[in-house]
């Protein structure tokens, strides 16, 4: 693991370690968010937006306030690159958009990490996406996002095999695999099977119902290179989020039994494409227990479409009828902090946790 964490240092020059990574969050995940957490030393990402055009105007913000802050020696190396990530999920992206976007700003400011996602097509899709992007923008680095073992496995051993490899367990709130295992097994077991495979160069980033330094501490014990948290950062300032879906999360609790997984809450808004192995984990409320006792999709639906126009009352564990998508983890976020403060909280957590555990050990 130190090899990999010497390797992310010398890649991704302005992280402090234990690295935190936000995770690209879409629609929430944006310009604020992304350079806050990178200003922080740790490594944020713009979230996919709804139209893959608005990936450009997102870089351009992205930079404009990255001028203005610490990370502005950055711009101005001799291999300049925009200290942020994006996020990317293929199987709705549109890639020769995407392409032309990256060709742009690739020859100035290219992006320090594009994080693919949910391929409809498995790997030889993941393939496609990597080779076009590292073909424009060579120096933006790969990261790519799994939940098993056989994906991370084929991902690593891919002619066109990622940077970094995201492990992303069960507890994750939003999309993710219908199927699969809890971090703390998947991540070990992941590694064992990388590392006899000749992969064990390849970076770990652990994901899924993590946020809070001790989640982080147990992550960087099992081998993980970093963290990446998600839900904790929909309770900040810089989140693109409407303040009664952020009032939802600050009141979930129990997250292993306030929280589903389901494609309901994409089939009321519409959004019917997602691959058949992919659901979401959200807040159960309203719209949830009516499907539940039999309400019909298309009721449903009247129902939500009512509910949105209620604004900030949307959202809501009695009333609400939309999306709060959280993870299992949502009964540790207690407050709103500012992003940065979260990151420097977890980093400086870890470390406290870290040693009283090595002072346990030699008592």
């Amino acid at each position: 693991m130190a090899q990999t964490l010497r390797s992310l240092r010398a890649i991704y020059p302005w992280i402090s370690t234990p690295l935190i990574v936000q995770a690209p969050m879409k629609a929430l995940a944006g310009p604020q968010l992304a350079v806050a957490v990178s200003s922080a030393g740790g490594i944020g990402f713009l979230g996919p937006g709804d139209k893959p055009e608005t990936l450009l105007t997102e870089l351009q913000e992205s930079k404009s306030l990255i001028e203005q802050s610490s990370l502005k020696k950055h711009l101005t190396s001799s291999t300049p690159i925009l200290p942020i990530g994006f996020g990317i999920q293929t199987w709705t992206g549109d890639l020769p958009t995407t392409t032309t976007v990256l060709s742009k700003v690739a020859p100035t400011h290219p992006p320090a990490i594009a994080w693919l996602f949910a391929p409809r097509h498995g790997q030889t899709e993941l393939d496609e996406w990597t080779h076009t992007f590292r073909t424009v923008s060579p120096s933006t680095k790969i990261w790519i996002q799994v939940a098993s073992v056989a994906d991370a496995l084929a991902a690593a051993s891919s002619a066109h095999a990622p940077d970094v490899l995201v492990l992303q367990g069960t507890d994750a709130g939003g999309h993710s695999r219908t199927t699969g295992a809890g971090i703390a097994t998947l991540l070990p077991e992941t590694a064992d099977a990388l590392a006899r495979a000749g992969h064990a160069s390849i970076p770990l980033i652990a994901a899924g119902g993590l946020a809070d330094a001790r989640g982080a501490a147990a992550m960087h014990v099992l081998g993980a290179s970093g963290t990446a948290m998600g839900t904790r950062f929909l309770a900040t300032p810089e989140a693109r989020i409407n303040r009664g879906y952020q009032r939802a999360i600050l009141a979930g609790s129990d997250g292993g039994q306030t929280t589903v997984r389901t494609q309901l809450y994409n089939h009321l808004r519409g959004t019917m494409g997602w691959p058949s192995d992919y659901d979401a984990r959200g807040l159960v409320n309203a719209s949830w227990r009516d499907h539940m006792a039999g309400v019909t999709l298309e009721e449903n639906q009247k129902m939500h479409v009512e509910a949105l126009r209620k604004g900030e009352d949307a959202w809501g564990e009695e009333r609400g009828r939309t999306a709060t998508y959280a993870g299992t983890g949502v009964g540790l976020i207690q407050d709103v902090k500012d992003a940065a403060q979260i990151v420097r909280e977890v980093r400086e957590g870890m470390g406290e946790i870290l040693g009283l555990a090595v002072q346990r050990l030699t008592e």
